[in-house]
């Protein structure tokens, strides 16, 4: 499966989303803010096949992370998360760098499938961005 750096300061939904892609097999590399999750990119030289970041985070946000992080590691799939649609609007502009951005609340079949096509190279489909059922926040 795939090594994945989740970069999230809530604990609470970090927490959630590493068990849920843990339990797929995945290994799930964690960080609490973006200067935590640039520094793990260089500390494992970037051998991560996904970048699933929060947007909006203390210390370095995780629009700075993606473009450090794309510009770096070019190969590197990178999957965003917020939960403010001011940032999303900001995030959607990085979509040269970026797969898609998954808006929080979300499920944990949403995220899942969004780390599934994440990794296939394509985008979330637009209906399971309002998936009912609200699992995380934050």
């Amino acid at each position: 499966m795939a090594r994945i750096l989740l970069t999230e300061d809530d604990s609470a939904v970090r927490a959630f989303v590493a068990r849920a892609l843990a339990a797929d097999g995945h290994t799930v590399t964690e960080a609490d803010d973006g200067e935590d999750g640039y520094d793990r990119l260089i500390e494992h030289e970037g051998d991560f096949d996904l970048l699933l970041t929060d947007v909006k985070m203390p210390f370095m946000d995780g629009i700075e992370l993606a473009e450090q992080a794309a510009k770096h590691y070019p190969d590197l799939k990178i999957l965003m998360m917020t939960g403010y649609a001011d940032q999303r609007e900001r995030a959607d502009n990085l979509d040269a760098i970026i797969i898609d951005v998954v808006s929080k609340p979300f499920t944990l079949k949403h995220i899942r499938q969004a780390v599934n096509s994440a990794l296939q190279g394509r985008t979330v489909p637009s209906r399971m961005r309002d998936d009912e059922n609200l699992a995380a926040t934050g």
